[in-house]
């Protein structure tokens, strides 16, 4: 069977493209694209031979289809060659069952979904795959791409520079200047990328990206681009495979420019259109009170959207005010029964760091979803029987600067209540015996 895909108004006007325009918004309304399936193809198979191919897959050495993404690729980008895939085999992606947290807050059934146990440590590489596998076939079949380019808080940059590098194809990344973790800056550099470090904030560079992106040589790989959508909604196909195709009552998610919500819908939707579920969760976004205008929206029932100027947040990936994927992710959250909840900076840092504690390591913007996690227990939303499923969008490595001063104590708006120095002292037994004594009591 032959499978296709195109690019399609999300606002219904019906306008279509082929997925090898570069194209980023309707040309008759201004709406933003998706990339739509035919899902009457897809319907050859039945739901259980399609959850029986995917369960094959996994961990297959046949390229691609060892990659999480490429594993689905009939539902992702059917027309892509196998020879001008761009893969690092990202994906499968473990589930990590919280036990010792969820005992501590209410919920027996609490997982995460590590999503930044992947090349470049984040969830991005997941959409970049997608992105740079379209970008390396235009150019196989003649179009003239000289670069791709991004607007980005760090992991973004770092997804497509490093694909970018493996598929020999040129990148431009701009950050915001002072504004992105050491290691996220680095990232991009060291796999040869333009960097340029604007004086503005993330919506500043976005600005400007868009405008460079009107060069229809140079491909815009930000997620207002519904290929790397693509990639991404596979952690919801994923999730469900991880719980022997069964859904979880919830999906918390923490969200900046709102692509990665839209995403999950997307894979959670095509699911059901296909037979495989029947049922969908309730998601719930978690966003930081300094950078909150879907929160903000939601507080109005969606029926006022108003940019924010983003404020310096711990949670530097999801600083954004004025977040593309907006539409895309209201649509979602009516669907799903969703909700939108904000964290301070002293909620985040405190999550991630009582998190920690149960050993996991997160990063600030999995401490945003934590902290709207233990909100949502607390007013009875999530109940105690419920499955909960948080998506940890980032690796905790990436943000050591933000690990030490919380355990320094030097966070600015920050009590650390679960702060653990190390403790100093002269190579003497009995001090040592004192300290641990002071921790532990004595035998």
């Amino acid at each position: 069977m032959t499978y296709t895909s195109w690019l399609e108004c999300v606002r219904g006007c019906g306008r279509r493209y082929s997925i090898y325009d570069a194209v980023y918004r309707c040309a008759d309304c201004g709406g933003l694209l998706d990339v739509v399936h035919d899902v009457e193809a897809l319907r050859d198979r039945s739901a259980a031979a399609w959850m029986q191919l995917f369960d094959r897959r996994i961990r297959t050495n046949e390229w691609p289809y060892g990659s999480g993404v490429w594993g689905k690729k009939e539902w992702v980008a059917p027309q892509i060659d196998n020879d001008n895939v761009v893969s690092m085999y990202e994906g499968h992606t473990n589930c990590f069952w919280a036990e010792r947290l969820g005992k501590e807050i209410g919920v027996s059934d609490l997982w995460v979904k590590l999503c930044g146990n992947s090349h470049t440590g984040s969830f991005k590489d997941l959409g970049m795959t997608v992105l740079i596998s379209v970008v390396k076939q235009m150019r196989a079949d003649g179009k003239p791409i000289r670069a791709v380019a991004c607007a980005s808080t760090g992991d973004t940059s770092a997804a497509l520079a490093a694909y970018a590098a493996a598929a020999d194809i040129p990148a431009i990344v701009l950050l915001p200047k002072g504004k992105v973790s050491t290691a996220q800056l680095i990232q991009p550099i060291a796999n040869n990328a333009l960097v340029l470090a604007l004086d503005t904030d993330f919506d500043g560079c976005m600005r400007i990206v868009q405008q460079i992106a009107g060069d229809p040589t140079i491909y815009l790989a930000n997620s207002m681009n519904p290929l790397r959508m693509e990639g991404q909604k596979t952690v919801a196909i994923e999730i469900v495979q991880q719980f022997d195709w069964q859904v979880p009552d919830w999906i918390v998610i923490p969200v900046g420019n709102l692509g990665n919500v839209s995403a999950l819908g997307k894979g959670f939707l095509l699911m059901r259109d296909l037979g495989l579920i029947d049922k969908l969760p309730r998601i719930a976004c978690a966003q930081s009170a300094r950078a909150n205008p879907l929160y903000l929206s939601y507080q109005t029932g969606f029926r006022e959207y108003r940019p924010v100027q983003a404020q310096k947040t711990l949670a530097s990936a999801i600083q954004i005010g004025d977040p593309v994927s907006y539409e895309r992710a209201v649509k979602t959250l009516k669907t799903f029964d969703g909700v939108v909840e904000q964290a301070t900076e002293d909620e985040l840092a405190n999550a991630a760091a009582r998190a920690d504690r149960t050993g996991m390591y997160c990063c600030p913007h999995t401490g945003v979803a934590l902290a709207v996690l233990f909100k949502l227990i607390e007013r009875g939303d999530i109940r105690p029987s419920d499955r909960v499923v948080v998506i940890s969008t980032a690796h905790g490595l990436k943000f050591t600067d933000f690990k030490v001063a919380y355990h320094d104590r030097t966070l600015a708006d920050v009590i650390a209540r679960h702060a653990n120095p190390p403790v100093e002292l002269p190579a003497d037994y009995g001090a040592v015996q004192w300290a641990i004594e002071g921790r532990f009591g004595k035998a």
